[in-house]
């Protein structure tokens, strides 16, 4: 069996499950940032402990998916590979830190 070409490769990928594949990875990561947020501004933290608490939920986020649910082969269900199952995104780092400091000002402003 000989090797695809990476223009071979490309074909074969079927447009709108590319789609749906990447919607559904957006809609996770963007719900795991909105969820770390609200506990980070829960728990109080500050400063760089809340940007350790997205990273290691974002890479956990990240190493599931990739496991999970592309059965550590993402080049088959998304276009960018693993590097956009990585990716956090610029809009879902804004959405953890508006979560985050949305909850810690309901928590924790007026101790």
């Amino acid at each position: 069996m000989s090797s695809l070409s990476p223009e071979d490769q490309q074909q074969r990928l079927y447009g709108p499950h590319i789609l749906f594949n990447t919607n559904s990875i957006y809609n996770v990561k963007f719900i795991s940032s909105c969820l770390t947020g609200a506990v980070a501004g829960i728990i109080g933290l500050e400063n760089w402990l809340g940007f350790f608490l997205f990273l290691f939920t974002t890479l956990f986020t990240s190493v599931v998916l990739h496991f999970v649910n592309l059965k550590a082969s993402p080049q088959k269900y998304v276009q960018g590979g693993f590097l956009e199952v990585v990716n956090p995104g610029q809009e879902n780092t804004f959405s953890f830190i508006l979560v985050w400091t949305l909850f810690y000002a309901m928590v924790h402003v007026y101790d």
